[in-house]
């Protein structure tokens, strides 16, 4: 699971990224001056694999984990190659989702692309860039469908249909992932890898001490139009964050406390939105004989058996059934003996659908 972290250049993705996954990347208060992309991996927090390892004693815990790459700024013609516009195009159709984040903050003396703070007008920058990126993307693929659909292919002849109605969609301004599809037109629209396709979170970055609630309030307006397109909107102070990100947690949240700032952290309340941009679930595994805890992230909607193949294909494949309890109920009750005696835990086949929560042992031959 890949997450990219895009934006203007200037608004706050390198410390971000900093912030997420304590890396210590370069970030310049100058524009276009980011030109690799930085990669890391973020341990996803979640304190009910914390109260289950406490419950059952394991020797470790193992947290689910995203994959973040900080991507270079976009320049304003990036469709056209301008800046880091190519490479940008390029890092972006290798993530999953992507995170937006947007500059909130009013500090002088960090280079801004524009006088003015505009969440809105930056969206609409960036997302146009995208969309003309796409537009040539697609029209080169009309180009080949065409040809062959002269020849009669009825497949070639469906897709150019499909690729026509997407070229219509984009030369409109309309994002890809707005464009309806039908079931069938899942293959290629995964091969076209379009950058407008991708779902979006977007991050406000406010200023050093400004709470999630007072600054989605202030760009409240930004946050009806987002949420009304279907688009979650977080805030984070990303400087802020990444700080503390250096601290022992008691250090940290001391600090936060003494700074009127929200408790727990903004951090833990984007991967949570990340999770359910991405469409993603947790399942645990673990028991009493079990060397770990452990979190697994898998897809909503997977089935007990796909869920096994996250583990190991050997498990998948010789899958017999899934005892599965929720993890409330486990970390309350203490154990899987006391959960059975409840009748929580429950014995499921191979079509079960994992809901978020779930703890899981798969029994399974070989």
């Amino acid at each position: 699971m890949k997450l990219g972290i895009v934006g203007l250049p200037n608004v706050g993705k390198t410390t971000l990224f900093n912030a997420l996954t304590h890396a210590n990347a370069a970030a310049t208060a100058y524009a276009y001056t980011s030109a690799e992309s930085n990669h890391g991996v973020v341990a996803v927090p979640d304190p009910r694999l914390d109260r289950l390892d406490e419950v059952l004693e394991t020797p470790k815990k193992v947290n689910a984990t995203i994959d973040v790459v900080d991507i270079a700024g976009l320049a304003e013609g990036a469709s056209r190659g301008e800046g880091l516009g190519n490479r940008f195009l390029a890092d972006i159709r290798g993530v999953d989702a992507v995170a937006h984040v947007l500059r909130a903050f009013a500090n002088p003396e960090v280079a801004h692309v524009r006088e003015t703070v505009d969440p809105r007008a930056d969206v609409e920058l960036v997302e146009t860039e995208l969309v003309l990126g796409d537009l040539e993307l697609v029209e080169r693929r009309v180009d080949k469908a065409r040809k062959a659909a002269r020849s009669g292919d009825k497949a070639a002849q469906r897709e150019l249909a499909t690729l026509e109605a997407l070229v219509a969609a984009l030369e409109q301004g309309r994002l890809a992932r707005a464009v309806e599809r039908h079931a069938d037109d899942a293959s290629l629209f995964r091969e076209l890898a379009l950058v407008s396709d991708r779902p979006v979170l977007f991050v406000l970055n406010t200023d050093d001490g400004v709470g999630a609630a007072e600054a989605l309030a202030t760009h409240a307006g930004f946050v009806e139009w987002a949420r009304g397109r279907g688009d979650q909107v977080v805030a984070v102070a990303a400087r802020l964050e990444a700080e503390l990100a250096d601290l022992e947690p008691e250090d940290a949240a001391e600090f936060r406390a003494e700074l009127g700032a929200d408790e727990g952290g903004a951090i833990g309340v984007f991967l949570r939105a990340a999770y359910e941009v991405l469409g993603y679930i947790t399942f645990f595994t673990g028991d009493f004989r079990s060397s770990e805890s452990r979190a697994w992230q898998l897809p909503r909607g997977w089935t007990a058996k796909q869920a096994a193949g996250r583990i190991h294909s050997d498990i998948e494949h010789g899958f017999v059934r899934a005892q599965v309890v929720n993890i409330d109920d486990l970390i309350a009750l203490k154990s899987f003996h006391a959960a059975r005696e409840k009748a929580l835990l429950r014995t499921e086949g191979k079509e079960y659908v994992v809901q978020d929560g779930d703890v899981i042992n798969f029994m399974h031959t070989g």
